[in-house]
């Protein structure tokens, strides 16, 4: 396939959050930036023109990415639409995981119908992980409705849950929440084969994850409590979000160099 027009639509994972890169906008790249120059140069190869935009917010659950974001997208007209959302959904303690779903399904008919090519994600398994283990089962569930969701639409369907080639220590942000930039590298890949679309990307070289004895393990843990789980805490508490004030990278079609 080639795209002329593409709008990515999330949250932190979509803003491109873990990947900084202080030239961009908002300060970050990440995966949906990486796909969009990939695209990009599908379209010149061509002689075609390319416009990219970007709504993500960081922060946003799945209802407000909708409510926000998708009406905006359509009103764009895009040949493609990528849309990740529902992490920030699973981690709350109570979720309606079939009412989301509802909507969800909703949305992307809404999509669809508008004449663009639609591409959805599953949330990644971090099961090894202490504290992402405890979600793994509603996780789960989330990503079997996803996957249906795709199937009845005809959507493009990038299932990160089955994505096992990586250690996630090795992939992950210092935050243990948002990918860094090996992670968004290996899912512009995945998310470029998934469309078809040829390029020369390749994966970045992890950084080995250090050898840390039980002591250093409980320090490290402890100051990754400090400065990335207590503010996450007080934002839940006091009812605000990471993406308060933020705007999205691109509200319109521009050129991705």
């Amino acid at each position: 396939m080639t795209f002329r027009t593409y709008v990515a639509l999330g949250d932190s994972f979509t803003e491109g959050v873990g990947d900084p890169d202080p030239a961009r906008p908002n300060g970050l790249r990440g995966w949906a930036d990486r796909t969009a120059e990939a695209l990009a140069a599908a379209a010149a190869a061509e002689g075609a023109e390319f416009g990219y935009a970007n709504l993500a917010i960081r922060g946003r659950k799945l209802p407000a990415i909708i409510e926000e974001q998708v009406d905006a997208a359509i009103a764009l007209g895009p040949d493609l639409v990528s849309i990740h959302g529902g992490g920030n959904d699973v981690l709350r303690p109570k979720v309606d995981l079939d009412a989301l779903a509802a909507s969800y399904d909703e949305a992307i008919g809404r999509l669809t119908a508008s004449g663009a090519h639609v591409m959805m994600f599953t949330i990644a398994d971090t099961g090894d992980s202490a504290v992402m283990k405890l979600i793994r089962g509603r996780t789960a569930i989330f990503n079997e409705w996803a996957r249906e969701i795709a199937e009845k639409h005809g959507a493009t369907l990038v299932d990160m849950w089955r994505m096992r080639g990586w250690k996630v220590a090795e992939v992950m942000d210092e935050d243990r929440l948002h990918l860094n930039d090996v992670g968004h590298q290996a899912v512009a890949i995945a998310a470029l084969d998934a469309l078809g679309v040829a390029h020369d990307l390749q994966p970045i070289p992890p950084v080995p994850a250090p050898l840390l004895s039980a002591r250093e393990r409980r320090a490290a843990n402890l100051a990754w409590a400090r400065t990335h789980l207590a503010p996450w805490v007080q934002r839940r508490v006091t009812g605000r979000s990471s993406g308060d004030g933020v705007e999205p990278k691109r509200s319109t079609f521009q050129p991705i160099g």
